[in-house]
């Protein structure tokens, strides 16, 4: 709790300070410390030192997500964010030997299990039960050999905090802060997780996974419309597929191909590796060379080039649940790299941050028909073409139908009319907050690790993460009112609604 109210305290003084603060800071000091090298297998480290406290904070990053999940196995990409965290040969095991054999047995066993599935009506409900009862022994002995969160263990006892991990459409990102002086232990530990990793409990955890779906999508009527809306966004690319999969896909999981997956995309010159803390550059690459070099190199993976169709009509979605009505209306728009996402964040702002946005101050503030409103651009993933977003929430007694009348004449007044001066000048003293916030945090610079990696891999190099400013500054009130007139079609949109039961 002494974090968070420190980081909203630090925020505030840079919201009011921002102008001043980022025209005075010269961001180059930032950019000429950061040292990168290249390992032959193609793995690249970006090395941010800054001895200001003895920690390091250490981000990987893998250019894997849920865009490249198989087909019959989406989620996939969710589910490796959970078995990174079971262990390797030599972590997690009691004997890896025997583990090794009854895993050999659980997967020959699914396998029938699968052939069986196959037959559908034909499949034969003995022979299932049999196999079955099989499967579930030779799960139980293999898990038996298991030492369960040895991986976490060791590293609180070593000192470490906040190991996690988070996967998006787009990205797989693995978090890790330690005492500087562990820095070499984790160099050991992380090396292994991709070079000998073991998919330990690979059918157990598919369990956890399952019941995750039930609890965020399937008993939850706000993911049930998250889900519903992007699959009708998207009708060709994989951004309208479920982050965590459908039940089917998830139950259905096979271990064999989950590790055709990883040896796909978990190859270094896939990977970008972002430390930031009290470190000397020629040790870290010297430990590099040592731990990560021995990775075999792969070929690099292809790209997504399904392309989503221009969109030609409106298309509507309505969920009906026993919950609060919630309104979303989504617009096609460019990637993050295209020449007008800034406009478009910067749109994104200006109808929907904070108390002075039309949005919040039409519907909350002025006619009280919503209890929240927002706007946002990059949903779900952003480095292919995606979505610009309007949320509403409405109010007691009020309706989408009305959220929807009120935020039609926004869009319009919006394309009609320049934003006035001072409100540019609040998005971009916004925007600067949050690119300073991006890049440092309080008790160090943990966001430059993340914003490294994150800028080497999709936004052609980390450079151009200290070229924001310029492209915030370069900003004007015709640019905002530009993308809202091309991008912003009604006629074009998708909107979903969660509706309430009717009594």
């Amino acid at each position: 709790m002494k974090r968070i109210l420190s980081f909203l305290g630090i925020m505030a003084v840079l919201l009011i300070c921002i102008p001043v603060f980022s025209s005075a800071f010269d961001f180059s000091q930032v950019e000429n410390r950061v040292v990168e090298f290249t390992l032959k297998n193609g793995l690249k480290f970006l090395v941010y030192p800054d001895d200001e406290a003895p920690v390091v904070y250490i981000r990987t990053l893998v250019k894997v997500g849920g865009v490249n999940d198989p087909k019959g196995a989406a989620g996939l990409a969710h589910m490796f964010e959970h078995m990174a965290f079971k262990g390797t040969e030599e972590i997690g095991t009691k004997n890896l030997k025997m583990e090794l054999k009854w895993m050999a047995v659980e997967d020959s066993l699914y396998g029938l299990i699968l052939a069986e599935k196959a037959k559908r009506e034909k499949a034969d409900s003995a022979r299932m039960t049999e196999l079955e009862a099989k499967m579930k022994d030779a799960t139980d002995s293999a898990v038996s050999y298991v030492i369960t969160n040895e991986w976490g263990e060791i590293y609180g006892r070593e000192g470490g905090v906040e190991l996690n991990a988070g996967t998006g459409y787009d990205q797989t990102l693995y978090i890790a802060n330690y005492p500087a002086n562990r820095l070499e232990l984790w160099m050991a530990m992380e090396s292994q997780r991709f070079s000998k990793p073991v998919l330990r409990e690979f059918y157990k955890e598919k369990n956890v996974i399952a019941e995750e779906r039930r609890m965020t999508r399937e008993s939850s009527p706000q993911g049930k419309l998250q889900e519903e809306l992007i699959s009708a966004a998207f009708t060709a690319h994989p951004y309208g597929q479920s982050l965590i999969g459908p039940m089917s896909d998830i139950q259905n999981y096979y271990r064999p191909e989950a590790e055709k997956f990883f040896k796909t995309y978990y190859v270094p010159n896939n990977m970008v590796i972002g430390i930031a803390g009290d470190v000397d550059p020629a040790h870290v690459k010297m430990l590099a060379e040592k731990y990560f070099a021995k990775i075999p190199a792969g070929p690099k993976p292809k790209p997504v080039l399904t392309a989503e169709a221009p969109q030609n009509g409106e298309r509507t979605v309505i969920v009906k649940d026993n919950a609060q009505p919630v309104y979303f209306s989504a617009f096609h728009i460019p990637d993050i790299n295209h020449p007008d996402f800034p406009a478009l964040e910067a749109l994104a702002d200006y109808l929907g941050s904070g108390r002075t946005s039309p949005l919040y101050k039409t519907l909350v503030r002025d006619q009280k028909i919503a209890i929240a409103a927002q706007a946002f651009a990059g949903f779900p993933g952003s480095y292919y073409p995606t979505l610009f977003g309007i949320l509403s929430v409405p109010s007691k007694d009020h309706t989408n139908a009305e959220s929807d009348a009120e935020i039609l004449k926004i869009i319009e007044k919006v394309k009609s009319e320049p934003i006035p001066a001072d409100e540019l000048e609040k998005i971009k003293a916004r925007a600067k907050a949050n690119f300073v916030n991006q890049i440092s945090n309080t008790g160090g610079w943990m966001g430059i690790a993340s914003q490294l990696a994150y800028y080497e891999t999709f936004r052609d190099g980390w450079r151009n993460l200290f070229k924001e400013l310029d492209k915030i500054n370069a900003l004007t009130a015709e640019d905002i009112q530009r993308v809202a007139r091309e991008y912003l079609d009604i006629s074009k949109r998708t909107v979903a609604m969660l509706e309430p039961l009717e009594e």
